[in-house]
């Protein structure tokens, strides 16, 4: 059963977000509001997370999965990025666009696309998921939550709650997601 974390969604409390972060170092999977929509999201070093995040949206290991980044800095670590790539997130984070970039040797094989070797990258513009991206002290391995056979993201944790309680070992509700946008 789902734990829900009620947080204020431009100052969440860091005490109720550290007691998120604990359920991802132990292995759950959290659904999150972005400044798009909610995620699913686990730790990057959780080798059963991409697994997880794939089962519970229906998607085969060729769907790229995001990784949810703190700032430019820390996309460099995760995706090559030249000149003109640089130019272009400079300008367009953070925001609710996911960039498609070549993979470095820091993200595990089990989470790039395994035959272009390519990873999503994304720095969010919600405070709530950038602080919980702080707690947490690295990037989150993250998916759209969209339902499998739907295209449409969820926005609404009552109905996250509702269809996905056992599947989740947290819900931050962090209120409706601005906007939603299909992926």
């Amino acid at each position: 059963m789902a734990q829900v974390f009620v947080v204020h969604p431009d100052n969440p409390q860091a005490r109720i977000l550290a007691q998120a972060a604990d359920i991802l170092a132990n292995g759950g999977l959290v659904a999150v509001p972005t400044d798009s929509s909610y995620a699913i999201v686990a730790r990057l070093d959780d080798k059963s997370a991409a697994e997880a995040l794939r089962r519970i949206r229906g998607l085969d290991e060729r769907h790229n999965l995001t990784l949810l980044c703190r700032d430019l800095a820390e996309i460099s670590t995760f995706a090559k990025v030249g000149n003109t790539q640089y130019r272009l997130l400079k300008l367009a984070t953070p925001g609710p666009w996911t960039f498609i970039l070549e993979a470095t040797k820091e993200v595990p094989r089990r989470v790039s696309h395994p035959s272009r070797k390519t990873i999503g990258i994304r720095v969010p513009d919600n405070n709530v998921v950038r602080q919980l991206i702080e707690q947490v002290g690295s990037p989150l391995l993250s998916t759209t939550f969209i339902p499998n056979g739907e295209t449409e993201a969820l926005n609404d944790v009552d109905e996250i709650e509702s269809r996905y309680q056992n599947q989740l070992a947290g819900i931050i509700d962090g209120g409706r997601a601005p906007c939603s946008l299909p992926r």
